[in-house]
């Protein structure tokens, strides 16, 4: 049995997540171009080694990184995404969005 530490969680059986994705910096949406965005949302460079990935805790819907060496399949660590997005739990919204409803306002 294949084991997963959760951050939130402690050690979990792997059959307990999800595969979310590489982590991948986000374009700015307000003036990339199609073309970006499809590479963003469809796209993975699949490199060999060590990969920051996206992963889900589906029985407590738990969202966190993930830090897996892709040759071997070896989870190096797992932490919450605070700790590469400070404010992902606030409410506000991000700079370049909230300058844009004020420009449409």
């Amino acid at each position: 049995m294949k084991i997963m530490h959760c951050p939130l969680n402690g050690p979990r059986n792997i059959t307990e997540f999800a595969y979310g994705g590489e982590l991948k910096t986000l374009p700015d949406q307000l003036s990339c171009s199609d073309r970006e965005w499809a590479d963003y949302v469809f796209y993975e460079d699949n490199r060999a080694g060590v990969v920051t990935e996206w992963w889900f805790h589906t029985p407590s819907s738990y969202w966190f990184l993930a830090q897996r060496n892709t040759l071997t399949d070896e989870v190096i660590r797992t932490f919450d995404a605070s700790e590469v997005f400070p404010n992902l739990h606030s409410s506000a919204l991000p700079a370049s969005i909230s300058a844009a409803m004020e420009v449409a306002s």
